[in-house]
């Protein structure tokens, strides 16, 4: 079934501009064609193609490493352990991004646990403030202390 690029939006979750975007960068596994009007037409692959494409793009594989790995794929049969090493290549760096975010969500539970409790004891204003040097700091250190074990 023939698409345009509206529905193609529509479907994907993509605006009109980012479609024009991927197709000029060569990031779709299939050439757009066109009708003779010039009117672009996709193809339910396309849309498949798209989802693991933005799932590429969302973890921040760069846009060199997606057309290397298309072109691999429009290469066909006989490539499949470099297309393998493309993605355990990226896979790798998307664990890496996950242990980061989770030491960082580690922090912010931290600082969200001193905050609740300051608040709940009614002495939030003791946290501590550079902008206020001389404001009282109490046991405020340890707002700035990350939590321990991470």
């Amino acid at each position: 079934m023939d698409l345009s690029i509206g529905e193609v939006a529509q479907r994907s979750g993509l605006s009109v501009h980012a479609l024009r975007f991927y197709e000029r960068e060569g990031l779709f596994a299939n050439p757009v064609r066109r009708l003779s009007n010039g009117r672009r037409i996709y193809h339910e692959e396309d849309l498949e193609w798209l989802a693991i494409c933005t799932k590429l793009r969302a973890s921040n594989m760069p846009l060199m490493l997606i057309r290397r790995y298309i072109e691999l794929v429009r290469q066909g049969p006989g490539n499949e352990h470099e297309r393998l090493e493309v993605l355990r290549r990226h896979e790798a760096h998307v664990e890496a991004q996950i242990r980061e975010l989770q030491d960082t969500l580690a922090v912010m539970r931290h600082k969200v646990h001193i905050y609740e409790d300051h608040v709940a004891r009614g002495d939030a204003d003791q946290l501590w403030n550079p902008s206020h040097p001389a404001a009282p700091r109490g046991n405020t250190h340890q707002e700035c202390q990350p939590p321990q074990g991470t």
